[in-house]
């Protein structure tokens, strides 16, 4: 089996975020045509929605790691937060948010929340290839 990843990690919000979309764009490009651009901005729409919890529920860090296996590509995010997302009903009335991890849920195969033994936790998306 052929694995081939990309890390990135910063600090700072609006940089972050733009960098791990960066980095997700450019990913698929590695893998040669066997990715279509539906998949690819399913990946990208992940990447950016588990950076953004990260920086701002996960205590303002991040590692974006992106690994393709030959019938996923799991987008794994590290931060430094030991609290375990949770659903909530979205919010239509005052814009508080609760989509981004249904929506996760619902285009990855599975989502996976393994503790680090360092602190923090690391989320798993293994997302269709």
């Amino acid at each position: 089996m052929t694995t081939t990843s990309t890390e990135r990690s910063a600090l700072q919000a609006l940089s972050a975020v733009a960098e791990a979309r960066q980095a997700a764009w450019a990913f698929p490009d590695t893998l040669g045509p066997s990715m279509d651009a539906e998949r690819a901005d399913t990946v990208v729409l992940v990447v950016s929605e588990l950076v953004t919890n990260a920086l701002r529920h996960g205590g303002g860090t991040h590692t974006l790691l992106l690994t393709a296996h030959p019938d996923t590509i799991e987008v794994a995010v590290d931060d430094s937060s030991p609290r375990v997302p949770r659903l909530r009903t979205p919010d239509l009335v005052h814009g508080t948010g609760g989509f981004d991890w249904h929506m996760i849920n619902d285009l990855a195969h599975a989502t996976v929340v393994t503790p680090r033994p360092e602190g923090g936790k690391t989320l798993r998306a293994p997302l269709p290839r």
